[in-house]
C-alpha cells in the first residue's frame, strides 16, 4: 500500500512538473519574447532542475546512508592490517549488500509463493549468517565475490521483478508461465546463497549437496529466527 502511494506521488509530482515546464515555456515565448529555441532550453533546462531536486530527496534517507566509522570498528580493521581505501571499500560494499538484503527478506515475506522458497531454502538466516561472517573476517571479503556481486543482487533483482509481474491486476496464462519459471529461478538462486554459504563456513565440502543440506538444518536448529542485520555496525 505504501508502495503504491508512493507510486502515486511520484506520478502526481512529475505530471506537475510537466506542466509546470510547458507554462513556464509558454511565459518566456510569449510575454518576454525570447525566441522558440531559448524558450524551449530554459524551461527543459527548469524542469530537469526539479526532477534533479525530487531525486535528491528521494535519495536522502537517512537508514540508507553508510554511518560514520567508529574508532572501535576503525581499531578492528587496522589490526587485521586493513589500509584506509581498503577499510572503505569494505565497508560500502558490505552496506551495500546489507541494504539488498533487507530488501530481499522484505520481498521473500511479501507472497506465499517466495515465502515457501525461503522457508525450504532458508535463505534469509543463512544470507545473513554469511553476512555476519564477512564482517568478523573483513580479509576474505575476496572469497564472496560471487555472493556480493552476483547471486545476492540477481536474486534481489528477481524478487523485485516477481512482485512487480505478481501484482498485475490482470493476468494471462503467460503471466503465470513468467511467474512460474521466475519462481523456478529464483529456487534455483537461493540453492545458490546455501553454496555460497557452505563454501565460506566449510573447510571441507567435496560433497556440496549434502553440506548444503546440514547448513540449512543447522543453522535452523541453531537459529530460531534469522540473524538480525540492521544494527549491525560496519
Amino acid at each position: 500500500m505504501k508502495k503504491n502511494m508512493k507510486n502515486i506521488g511520484d506520478i502526481i509530482y512529475y505530471t506537475l512538473t510537466s506542466v509546470t515546464t510547458i507554462l513556464i515555456f509558454v511565459v518566456i515565448y510569449v510575454l518576454f519574447d525570447f525566441n522558440l529555441f531559448l524558450s524551449l532550453i530554459i524551461s527543459i533546462a527548469i524542469g530537469a532542475f526539479f526532477i534533479y531536486k525530487q531525486s535528491l530527496n528521494e535519495n536522502s534517507d537517512p537508514s540508507k546512508k553508510l554511518k560514520r566509522l567508529s574508532p572501535e570498528k576503525e581499531a578492528f580493521y587496522k589490526a587485521k592490517g586493513m589500509s584506509k581505501e581498503e577499510i572503505q571499500f569494505f565497508r560500502e560494499t558490505m552496506h551495500t549488500a546489507k541494504l539488498k538484503l533487507l530488501r530481499l527478506e522484505k520481498n521473500l515475506n511479501s507472497v506465499s509463493k517466495l515465502e515457501a522458497i525461503e522457508k525450504r531454502n532458508n535463505t534469509i538466516q543463512l544470507a545473513k549468517s554469511l553476512f555476519k561472517g564477512i564482517t568478523a573476517e573483513p580479509n576474505r571479503l575476496h572469497e564472496v565475490d560471487k555472493f556480493l556481486y552476483v547471486h545476492l543482487p540477481s536474486l534481489t533483482d528477481l524478487t523485485d521483478k516477481y512482485l512487480e509481474i505478481s501484482q498485475h491486476e490482470v493476468k494471462n496464462k503467460s503471466t503465470f508461465d513468467i511467474l512460474d519459471e521466475s519462481a523456478t529461478t529464483i529456487d534455483e538462486m537461493c540453492q545458490l546463497i546455501a553454496e555460497d554459504y557452505v563454501l565460506f563456513k566449510s573447510d571441507d565440502f567435496e560433497d556440496m549437496a549434502i553440506e548444503v543440506e546440514l547448513a540449512k538444518k543447522a543453522i535452523e536448529r541453531d537459529n530460531g529466527h534469522a540473524h538480525s542485520i540492521e544494527s549491525e555496525e560496519l
